[in-house]
């Protein structure tokens, strides 16, 4: 198809050229695109006086996109940063002002019963996390954007990358997203055609289920021979307590009760202005067709050791969106011609110690001298890109994530099954009993409610969600408000139903439509059919999405594509 033939007769599209185009304005995005500016000085310094061989490199056209409002929109993590990576890239980044809201002070880990609260006397080494800063990743993010700004980086909001361009195999650039098209795909009177960027090398760093990066790993069969992608959701809130209550600077995490069909766990940060972050994680290869995250952290509040914590306090801010758990063995193909893959989007996170900021950034900064070695050479094909992967592997990134590459796999087992083989795992420097563990999709993993809770499974109070009270809780629709999530409504909806007819007269019946329960914001309802008595259809409220892209991971038929909305659509996250 050609670039210009879904547009209004007469009109084209704008075409720019760059030298490096990153898909993504998050840490891994804009730590490449801040590392390289830091290694052209340093290499045009030393031609400058003499000291290294070579031409100068003048100006290269450095491009971000970010397809939020602005960088840090649609930034969302726990957060707890550990500095290894930042200190490398800026060693003063405290003086320079790093948005860090407290380091850490104290550290502990807790089993929850139903009622009851036990400390682990020795808190897990996983679990330490003494020298690590609790931060705000949007709020992060946004400084790491205005110092690339600072340093001559262009980074383009609002624009979404929706088609990468090829020549054979080699990617040559990208398409961008229209603007100002209706509910039916058709030109309003505003419409904007998108663009296309041509580049001499393309850094994806999307992030979790980076949506262009899928159509290029299935073109370019980069993840022959790899484990499936499996992932974990995470919610979140900020609560505001009373002043004077809140020692900052602790790092609390949780097992047990809420989760007690799914595998997953809880955290508790404090920060200044007597503010708690109180979060829950759940691997999406559970079982379980109602697991419902929203509904878990409501009832994690009414859980005596947390209720005593909180009580007070008020819910100021939410969020949601899932991370990357398969790791080492999930890893895609990283480099090739004319691209290479940075961060969550290659499945960089360690999950054993839910940290995978410090590795995004680091593969930003290893993909920023492999772009260096490619444009001193005037040459960005796999031969150069290719050592890329070489360098994450000989990195910290790619030995932690090895030192954790079978942990995901194990945990799915269930808490007390995989508890010595964990152990083992230890020992045996992430081995284990067996290596290479294979994982299942987590799409095919969900069973039928029946299976699952038996004949009753509204009436158990696992299902039942705290009564809300618009301080401490919420229902799904209250929460997604304090997201400030927007997308225009005469617009195309991105979230892509195969076959609504499943829907109906299968996954409601049977399943009990696990998207209504798993979206963490309300986009997914099923209403009584207009044409089909006694059944039930399913709506789609699109303009309430999170960007979290649970539905297109997690549905047990894999109905749902999220495709990217129009740029500057979704969240509005300032405190995450």
């Amino acid at each position: 198809m050609s670039v210009n033939s879904d547009l209004p007769e007469g009109m084209t599209r704008e075409t720019m050229d760059v030298d490096v185009l990153i898909v993504g304005g998050g840490s891994a995005g804009l730590s490449c695109a801040y590392h390289l500016t830091s290694l052209l000085k340093k290499h045009n310094d030393e031609i400058a006086a003499g000291t290294r061989q070579g031409e100068a490199i003048a100006d290269p056209m450095i491009v971000v996109l970010e397809k939020g409002m602005e960088v840090g929109a649609h930034s969302f993590s726990g957060a707890v940063l550990k500095p290894t990576a930042l200190a490398e890239m800026m060693p003063d980044y405290r003086e320079q002002g790093c948005p860090i809201d407290s380091d850490v002070k104290k550290d502990a880990v807790y089993y929850l019963g139903r009622h009851s609260a036990f400390k682990l006397p020795i808190t897990p080494p996983p679990f330490h996390n003494m020298g690590n800063h609790i931060v705000s990743l949007s709020k992060l993010n946004r400084w790491l954007a205005q110092k690339c700004e600072e340093r001559g980086v262009n980074i383009f909001p609002g624009f979404a990358a929706v088609e990468a361009l090829y020549e054979g195999d080699r990617i040559v650039g990208i398409r961008t997203g229209d603007k100002g098209r209706d509910k039916n795909g058709q030109p309003k009177p505003n419409f904007e055609p998108g663009m296309i960027l041509k580049a001499k090398i393309v850094i994806f760093a999307e992030g979790t289920r980076g949506s262009l990066f899928r159509q290029v790993q299935k073109r370019l069969n980069l993840r022959e021979g790899k484990n499936a992608e499996v992932f974990e959701e995470g919610v979140k809130e900020i609560i505001q307590m009373p002043p004077g209550t809140v020692e900052a600077g602790q790092v609390i995490h949780t097992m047990g009760f809420p989760l007690h069909k799914s595998i997953g766990g809880t955290f508790i940060y404090t920060i200044p202005g007597d503010k708690i972050i109180l979060g829950l994680v759940a691997y999406l290869d559970t079982h379980d067709p109602l697991l419902d995250p929203h509904r878990e952290l409501q009832q994690l509040k009414t859980h005596p050791f947390i209720r005593r914590m909180i009580d007070g306090g008020k819910v100021i801010a939410y969020g949601g969106k899932t991370l990357p758990a398969g790791g080492y063995y999930s890893m895609p193909k990283l480099g090739g011609d004319g691209w290479m893959a940075c961060g969550d989007v290659a499945s960089m996170v360690d999950v054993q110690k839910l940290k995978g900021i410090h590795l995004a950034m680091k593969s930003g900064m290893l993909a920023a001298e492999t772009i260096l070695d490619g444009l001193l050479k005037n040459d960005t094909s796999e031969a150069v890109t290719s050592a890329y992967g070489r360098r994450i592997e000989e990195s910290f990134v790619g030995k932690e994530l090895h030192r954790v590459r079978n942990f995901h796999q194990t945990l799915s087992k269930g808490m007390m099954a995989s508890m010595p083989l964990l152990a083992l795992q230890e020992i045996t420097a992430g081995r284990g009993l067996f290596d290479h563990m294979p994982v299942e999709l987590d799409a095919k993993t969900t069973e039928k409610v029946l299976d699952v809770w038996g004949p009753d499974a509204w009436s158990q109070p696992d299902n039942q969600l705290p009564k809300p009270d618009g301080v401490l809780f919420f229902d799904k629709l209250s929460s997604v408000y304090l997201t400030g999530s927007m997308h225009d409504e005469d617009s195309p909806n991105h979230l892509l139903i195969g076959d609504g007819d499943i829907c109906r007269t299968t996954c409601k019946p049977e399943y009990e439509s696990p998207c209504v329960h798993f979206c963490p914001a309300n986009v997914y309802e099923m209403l009584p059919s207009a044409g089909h008595q006694g059944q039930y259809e399913l709506q789609v409220n699109f303009t309430n999405c999170i960007h979290c892209k649970t539905c297109d991971i997690k549905c047990p038929f894999e109905n749902i594509d999220w495709t990217v909305p129009e740029g500057g659509g979704g969240p509005q996250y300032r405190e995450t």
